[in-house]
């Protein structure tokens, strides 16, 4: 693991994409204060590391836009509730960060300026350059783009090394290695393979905007304690998706 006091690791400024579901833990709902603690304590130690740390949270663990809108609400009502619940995930992951030491920003997409400062791309870079960790919510702001997207977006805005996505596997399978023991786990995929193949890195519209611009995607497990660390040192964790690699 590269140490803040010897080697530099290999990535600057990185965004991290979280689940809302990363934060409910063995809940079916919610959040998690156990997990939310030990996440906190692993962005803190990704910053004590020197890296410029952005995040961008889901609302899954609350509301999903999608699936209310399958039951027969509007749309676009529903991915609006989907983005006050990721207000709700960032201000409490804001809080766990705080209470243990660390100096966190959220900035969102949505006006809610008595919780958190309106998006102003220069202000996050900042924010960043004076070793803040800033939250990103309330996705894009837009409705029908999911936060996988707007993940990929704030990365290319922030001049981002890299996006990280943590899920709940080691990385990318060929299936769910949940439900299939033979599922193939991959060390690295080029963007085509990932498009070609419909593997769950992220959605088409954030694969998509990272393959035009070049934005390297590390998909690792984030419920192991350490892994988020290993991960954005440079270790070799979980999935690397990146231009054209060759064969898996």
């Amino acid at each position: 693991m590269a140490d803040p006091a010897g080697e530099r690791p290999r990535y600057r400024r990185v965004l991290l994409k979280l689940s809302g579901e990363a934060l409910m833990g063995a809940r079916g709902y919610g959040i998690d204060p156990e997990v939310l603690a030990r996440l906190a304590d692993e962005l803190l130690a990704v910053r004590k590391l020197g890296v410029e740390l952005a995040v961008v949270i889901g609302g899954g663990n609350i509301f999903r836009g999608i699936e209310g809108a399958a039951t027969g609400m509007d749309r676009a009502s529903a991915d609006y509730m989907g983005m006050l619940a990721t207000i709700m995930n960032a201000i409490a992951l804001q809080d766990a960060i705080e209470r243990k030491g660390g100096v966190v920003r959220v900035i969102s997409a949505l006006h809610v300026k008595e919780v958190a400062e309106p998006y102003i791309r220069r202000r996050a870079l900042r924010h960043l350059e004076k070793g803040r960790i800033v939250i990103f919510a309330a996705g894009t702001g837009n409705p029908y783009f999911t936060t996988d997207t707007a993940a990929s977006l704030r990365a290319m805005e922030i001049n981002a090394d890299a996006v990280f996505k943590g899920t709940k596997v080691d990385g990318v399978y060929s299936a769910d290695p949940l439900r299939d023991p033979h599922a193939k786990r991959y060390a690295r995929l080029s963007f085509s393979e990932a498009l070609a193949k419909r593997l769950k890195v992220m959605d088409a519209t954030a694969l998509s905007l990272c393959r035009d611009h070049n934005m390297p995607i590390i998909v690792f497990n984030v419920t192991k304690p350490g892994e988020m660390v290993r991960a954005i040192a440079g270790e070799p964790v979980g999935t690397l998706v990146a231009e054209e690699v060759g064969d898996a």
